[in-house]
Order: structure tokens, then C-alpha cells, then sequence
């Protein structure tokens, strides 16, 4: 008689009740497929500034004793700093990297992310066992994955990863507030907000601005300036018109190409 194979490990189906249930995770720590670390990003959808991405693994049953952990932008500024000082402490292992604009202006915000993902992983010290990540498949990990739709509300080790994320980025913000009085990063972060685009209109981009972006694309072009590093223009910023071009004259497509759009727009 041959032997049965031996049974594969697979994550558990886990039912998620309410905002603050943390049962997905905790399913996966009993049996056995920890350590298990959550992914996040903060500034995917800001126009200056940094993209920021944590990787973090909390204890098993410490989303339980941080009853104020959630999805960092449910939290009040002074509650994250709370919550960021309390994961720091009692984390198993965490990662933070920042990827600067001149770096998601020549990638793209995608592949950036995705990279972004890949590096906070690799850069923690305890290898998971599992990683879970807010909302899109990342391929190339070290361990096996899992997307989860509003993981940062669902999962402890992910919510925690959005709070590392949210606040390092906010103080960096901040800071380039400093640096940068007339755009008001303090209060927007970098966002595209009314307040943002009036000062783009009136003061035209900065070097910590995201110049592949549309709205920044077209201050450029009405200021006429050029970006200081090379620019993927997304698909956007080509149909609007806007093929900034930069010191070196390299500027490439991000989607469709130049010759597509233009045949489209004939259409």
C-alpha cells in the first residue's frame, strides 16, 4: 500500500465580523503559518512627496491589546502617534521604506508600490511565514500571500502596517512644510486638494513634487519648467497635453503610448 501524501498547510477561511475583528490573522497564527506580517503604503495618491511602505509582525493576540489600532485614516493625528509609539514597542518586527518622487516619477506609481512591497518584506528580520497585504496581489515575495479588500480594517498586522506608513510620511510632510512654506504640505500632505492645486497654479511645482502627475504636468508646462529627473508621464498627463520634458530630455509613457492616444483621440 503507498503512503498518503502528507496534507499541505493552506490558510484557513476566516470569517470577519465587524470593523475590529482581527480573526483572519489569528486563524492563521493557529495553524501554524506564522509569523505573520501585514503590508501597507500611505501617499499611492498624493501628487509631492514620498511613497511610503511599511511591513510589520505583531505578536499573536496583540490586536487585541491595542484597542485604538485600525486603518491609520479612521484615526485622529494625535491617536495614530499613540498607536505608532505602541506598535514600535511591542512589535515582533517591522520595515519602513521611503521612495522618493524623483523614483516614482521614473517607475510609475505601480510598479513603485509594488516594488516598495517586495523591499518592506525583505526587510524585516524575522522571515514570515505569511504575508497579508491591503488590497492587491503582490508577486515575488518570500512567503506565501494573500490580498485582502480593506486589510488595514480586518487585519491586526496590516492596520499596524498603515499607521507605521501614515505617520513616518505625515513627519516627512512636515518637514518639507518647512522647506516648502507656500504649498502647505502640513495641512494637504501632499493631496490633491483645492488649497494644493491654487498654490501649484500660483508658485508652479517643486522638486519634491511628483511631476509625471497630471496637475503637476500641466503647472510645469504653464510655468514653463522643466522636471529635474527623468518622467514616465502616465496616459493622463499625455491626453491632457502635458509632455513635460526634462533636463535630458527623457520622458516615456506610463499605459498607452504617445502614437495610441493620438489615433484614439482622432476617433
Amino acid at each position: 500500500m503507498s503512503a498518503r501524501p502528507a496534507a499541505v498547510l493552506r490558510p484557513p477561511r476566516a470569517v470577519v465580523r465587524g470593523e475590529t475583528s482581527w480573526a483572519l490573522q489569528a486563524a492563521l497564527d493557529r495553524r501554524g503559518l506564522g509569523p505573520v506580517a501585514g503590508v501597507d503604503e500611505a501617499g499611492r495618491g498624493a501628487c509631492a512627496g514620498p511613497l511610503v511602505v511599511a511591513a510589520c509582525i505583531l505578536r499573536p493576540g496583540d490586536g487585541a491589546r491595542l484597542p485604538e489600532l485600525t486603518d491609520s485614516k479612521l484615526l485622529t493625528a494625535a491617536a495614530r502617534e499613540r498607536v505608532y509609539a505602541q506598535v514600535v514597542r511591542r512589535a515582533v518586527d517591522y520595515s519602513i521604506v521611503i521612495i522618493p518622487p524623483s523614483e516614482v516619477d521614473a517607475l510609475g506609481i505601480h510598479v513603485t508600490n509594488i516594488e516598495g512591497m517586495r523591499r518592506a518584506v525583505a526587510g524585516l528580520a524575522t522571515s514570515p511565514g505569511y504575508v497579508l497585504i491591503d488590497g492587491f496581489r503582490v508577486p515575488g515575495l518570500p512567503a506565501p500571500s494573500v490580498p485582502v479588500i480593506k486589510g488595514d480594517r480586518v487585519v491586526a498586522c496590516v492596520a499596524a502596517a498603515s499607521v507605521l506608513a501614515k505617520v513616518t510620511r505625515d513627519r516627512i510632510m512636515a518637514g518639507l512644510h518647512d522647506e516648502h512654506p507656500q504649498y502647505g504640505f502640513d495641512v494637504h500632505k501632499g493631496y490633491t486638494t483645492t488649497e494644493h492645486g491654487e498654490a501649484l497654479t500660483t508658485h508652479g511645482p517643486s522638486e519634491v513634487h511628483r511631476w509625471s502627475y497630471t496637475n503637476v504636468a500641466l503647472a510645469a508646462q504653464a510655468h514653463g519648467r522643466r522636471p529635474p529627473h527623468k518622467v514616465m508621464l502616465t496616459a493622463a498627463a499625455l491626453q491632457a497635453r502635458a509632455p513635460v520634458r526634462a533636463a535630458d530630455d527623457d520622458v516615456s509613457q506610463n499605459g498607452a503610448s504617445a502614437d495610441e492616444l493620438a489615433r484614439r483621440g482622432a476617433d
